[in-house]
């Protein structure tokens, strides 16, 4: 791609706000009123900030923190930050006190932005005094020695039009990773717009597109399908105000792009069953006018009747549920990217969906598998290396590829099929490789009760799975959901290799939580933290002969008979 065709995230505000200053950029909900702000208001707000920033005492290079939910002053901050000649450290709303306190810390952090968070109470006692903090107009319970709102009124905006280097650092975005603390992946603004420009290019999103931001922006995916494709497209970005009015501000929205993860794809599933359950959604669907009818409704009622793009990423998805989605006219394109390139790898076609694999490589990004077959991308978007850590930046390329850490392989029509992680691959007691990943998918695929699952088996005869049930299932310990469930394991393992085979499994009560460190804030399991709660557990199991035990079995010490008759 060549240079030419490249311009920064800040430039791009500055050409809209040229074009089209009055169109409305951002829209952020709340109550029942939508406050909207036009591309010149929002530059403006910019310019206020990055001179608040710079009266703070921040020169050029210092690292800004913005740790809060999605609002429309996020982005107003980041782009502040840009302006500011400020690099932005992006953090969870719902990032454990620990790791806020290492990613301040290891940024060296000058100012923090902050607004709606997970336990405020915490949070505050993780951001050292020494940083200056200001509050975004919904910081609730947060304290905020300067208001967002006070500065904007009080504060004479930048006169000049600050322009970065392509090549200078925009953000240092820490991982959210699966095991220990984050490593700091730094992106210029040149592999930010080789992103940006690429989605755009694949994608065909323009201005008259209208996005919806709900996942968190500090993650790449949203910042690059949502922030960036914003700014790069002149598009228009709405916010949801919380999980209460999610459904609702979607619905308000109908935008023209969605992009979600699979857990939350299932809970869309659950909630059309809980009003048209399968057996009559299915009847419907083969009465053709009928059919037509009914997919519209439903695709209205989640708010996707005007989406011309539809995706799913961060984790793997169950083939089920891509084919139920298919059946009321909803077609999900599954993607690949990692926070070191940007988000940006892998896509599907519209209208070429194969189900099992995250598409292939797109336009200005090239894919292979290494000998060792794990999957290697390289573009204008992969990142400078890790701040502060030039080992593990060496050990992330291979003559200029970079690693991914991912295990995959690549069909005949260059559609790649993730198959596992290098570092999870675990060894039984017998000396057997085995990869969790893809026994994963198969079981959710067979059982899609399972709603959360990670199958372990370091040093055992044979693999175990850890299950977490659907809300609905996990209330009901009946002999008829056991009975089924033995018999999806059991077909399950017949497409197994027998070293792979599943024991026993586990189900388990409470579910898996970012609070709890199970999951990471992307919703990934945290391997690791899962064996180690629960390694006590596995190991009373191995006396039991039954396939499918309830965890309670163990706890209170009942016998499986007790514990099936309720």
């Amino acid at each position: 791609m060549s240079d030419l065709i490249l311009k920064s995230a800040l430039e791009m505000l500055y050409i809209w706000e040229r074009q089209q200053g009055n169109k409305i950029f951002l829209r952020q909900p709340e109550g029942d009123r939508w406050h909207e702000l036009t591309w010149s208001e929002v530059g403006r707000q910019a310019r206020c900030m990055a001179r608040v920033l710079n009266t703070l005492g921040c020169q050029e290079g210092d690292r800004v923190a913005l740790l809060s939910k999605n609002c429309a002053q996020w982005i107003i901050a980041d782009l502040a930050i840009m302006m500011a000649g400020c690099v932005s450290v992006p953090l969870y709303a719902t990032q454990p006190p620990d790791s806020i306190q290492f990613v301040l810390d290891h940024s060296e952090a000058k100012v923090i932005f902050v607004g709606k968070v997970e336990q405020a109470d915490k949070v505050d006692i993780a951001i050292p005094d020494s940083i200056p903090r200001i509050a975004f107009p919904y910081a609730d319970g947060l304290k905020g020695t300067l208001k967002w709102n006070d500065l904007i009124e009080n504060t004479v905006p930048l006169g000049d039009n600050y322009v970065p280097g392509l090549d200078n650092l925009a953000t240092i975005i820490y991982t959210s990773g699966t095991t220990g603390f984050p490593k700091g992946v730094m992106h210029t603004f040149r592999s930010i717009a080789h992103a940006a420009v690429g989605y755009k290019e694949n994608n065909g999103f323009d201005k008259n597109d209208r996005l919806f931001s709900y996942l968190p922006l500090s993650h790449v995916a949203e910042r690059v399908l949502v922030e960036m494709i914003g700014l790069y497209c002149g598009a228009t970005i709405s916010f949801a105000e919380s999980l209460e009015t999610f459904s609702r501000n979607l619905q308000s929205v109908s935008p023209t792009a969605f992009f979600s993860v699979p857990r939350l794809w299932m809970k869309f599933q659950q909630g059309v069953l809980e009003k048209i359950p399968q057996e009559k959604l299915t009847r419907l669907l083969k009465i053709p006018v009928v059919s037509t009818l009914v997919k519209y409704k439903i695709k209205k009622g989640l708010g996707l009747h005007k989406a011309r793009l539809i995706g799913s990423g961060a984790a793997p998805i169950a083939p089920s549920l891509l084919r139920w989605f298919e059946q009321i006219g909803v077609e999900i394109l599954e993607g690949y990217g990692l926070t070191e390139n940007f988000g940006f790898a892998t896509g599907t076609p519209k209208g070429e969906v194969r189900i099992g694999t995250v598409g292939r490589s797109m336009m200005f990004s090239e894919t292979k598998i290494d000998v060792n077959g794990e999957i290697l991308t390289k573009s204008g978007s992969n990142t400078l290396g890790y701040y502060k850590d030039p080992v593990s930046t060496e050990m992330i390329y291979s003559d200029g590829f970079l690693r991914t850490g991912d295990i995959g392989e690549i069909d005949k029509d260059g559609y790649i099929k993730i198959t596992g992680r290098v570092k999870e691959i675990f060894k039984t007691d017998k000396g057997k490789y085995i990869a969790p990943a893809p026994i994963e998918h198969r079981f959710i695929t067979e059982f899609p009760y399972v709603e959360q699952l990670c199958v372990t088996g370091q040093s055992l005869p044979q693999p175990v799975a850890l299950c977490v049930l659907h809300q609905k299932h996990r209330e009901q310990p009946s002999e008829v959901l056991i009975n089924e469930m033995a018999e999806a394991l059991k077909r399950l393992n017949k497409s197994l290799e027998k070293h792979e085979q599943i024991e026993r499994c586990i189900l388990l009560r409470e579910e898996w939580t970012v609070d709890a460190g199970m999951m990471t804030p992307t919703l990934k399991i945290r391997r690791h933290k899962i064996e180690a709660k629960f390694q006590d557990l596995i190991a009373q199991s191995a006396n039991s002969t039954q396939t499918i035990i309830w965890e309670e079995t163990f706890a209170e010490g009942r016998s499986v008979e007790t514990v099936l008759n309720g």
